[in-house]
C-alpha cells in the first residue's frame, strides 16, 4: 500500500511538471549549487530546452500586455465642458466654506459629547436602572466622539487638499 501511495505521489509530481507555464532556467549561485528559475534575470543562467513539453503561456503575462496596451489617454476629451479659472476658484472657495462649516459644526458636537461623556461617567438617567443599559449608553458616546474626531479629520485633510 505504502508503495503504491508513494508511486501515485511520483506519478502525480512528473505530470504536474508537464504543464510548465513559462521558460525555465537553470542558474548557480554564489555557493555553487543549481537552482531552477521561471526568470533568467541574474548572472549564471541558462534557459533549460525542454523537448517533448508544451509550455502554456502564461495568462498573467497577457493580461499585462491588454492592460498597458489599453491604457486610455490622458488628454481630455474635446467635448469635455471648459471651466475658466475664474469659476473654479470660486467653486473651490465655496466648497471650502461649506467645508469649514461642517469641521465647526463636528467640533460644536464633540465638544457637547465630550461634555455630556464626563471622562467615561456620564450621569445615570432615570431609565438606566439596569447597569447594563448605562454600560451600553457609555459604550455608544465612545463610538459616537471617536466617529465625530473621525469626521475632524477627515475635513482637515479635504481642507489641507484645497489649499
Amino acid at each position: 500500500m505504502r508503495t503504491q501511495l508513494s508511486a501515485l505521489i511520483i506519478l502525480c509530481t512528473l505530470s504536474a511538471s508537464v504543464y510548465a507555464q513559462s521558460e525555465v532556467y537553470v542558474c548557480t549561485n554564489e555557493q555553487g549549487f543549481k537552482e531552477y528559475k521561471n526568470t533568467g534575470l541574474t548572472k549564471g543562467c541558462k534557459r533549460v530546452d525542454l523537448q517533448g513539453v508544451t509550455m502554456i503561456p502564461s495568462p498573467y503575462k497577457k493580461a499585462v500586455a491588454q492592460t498597458a496596451a489599453a491604457k486610455p489617454s490622458i488628454a481630455t476629451p474635446p467635448e469635455f465642458p471648459k471651466i475658466d479659472s475664474t469659476t473654479q476658484k470660486a467653486r473651490d472657495n465655496d466648497r471650502l466654506q461649506i467645508l469649514t462649516e461642517e469641521m465647526k459644526t463636528e467640533e460644536k458636537k464633540l465638544a457637547e459629547l465630550k461634555k455630556e461623556f464626563n471622562n467615561g461617567e456620564p450621569e445615570r438617567q432615570g431609565n438606566e436602572r439596569n447597569y447594563a443599559k448605562y454600560q451600553e449608553r457609555v459604550a455608544s458616546m465612545k463610538e459616537d466622539m471617536n466617529r465625530t474626531e473621525k469626521n475632524i479629520e477627515a475635513l482637515k485633510r479635504e481642507i489641507g487638499n484645497l489649499k
